[in-house]
């Protein structure tokens, strides 16, 4: 089972604007419900507020030092990483990271693999981005094309030349 990082983003890193995606293309929410259905998702607090609810059959674990949650169905809080990481040695099944930007920067040195959506665009106003070098130490495997004009590229981590 893989840890794998999961994101749209745009042609100036952008990931999030004012607490949400800053686009809306059906062919990538459909990619992503797909590839993350009947797995375990990690979201910061941030990330669970903008979506509102538990993503179906999906496991979420939603990452917070100081907000609680109430209880319900297929949702998790933990605290922090090492909590994430014990839990998923039990899962059996494959762990995606799903933002936001400080989610992404803390596990990245667990992260096995990228799933990245390209999209066509440049979000002037955005205000939260991937680090301009989260591939660094991946290789990229495969592209897939979705519909309008996005692209869908998938690295792995080169384990011969990684070096956290």
């Amino acid at each position: 089972m893989e840890i794998i990082g999961i994101v749209a983003i745009a042609k100036n890193y952008a990931i999030g604007k004012d607490g949400k995606l800053p686009w809306h293309y059906s062919a990538d929410l459909k990619f992503f419900k797909k590839t993350t259905l009947n797995h375990a998702i990690v979201m910061g607090y941030n990330t669970w507020a903008s979506i509102g609810k538990p993503l179906p059959k999906r496991l979420n674990i939603v990452m917070s030092r100081s907000h609680e949650l109430e209880h319900q169905p297929r949702v998790i809080l933990m605290r922090d990483k090492q909590e994430v990481l014990a839990l998923n040695k039990y899962l059996g099944c494959d762990l995606f990271i799903i933002g936001g930007s400080q989610t992404y920067q803390t596990f990245a040195e667990n992260i096995d693999k990228w799933i990245v959506t390209e999209i066509p665009e440049t979000v002037e106003d955005a205000d939260a981005f991937m680090s301009k070098d989260f591939l660094e130490g991946f290789n990229l495997e495969e592209m897939t094309e979705l519909e309008d004009d996005l692209k869908v590229k998938t690295y792995v981590k080169d384990v011969q030349n990684f070096h956290p």
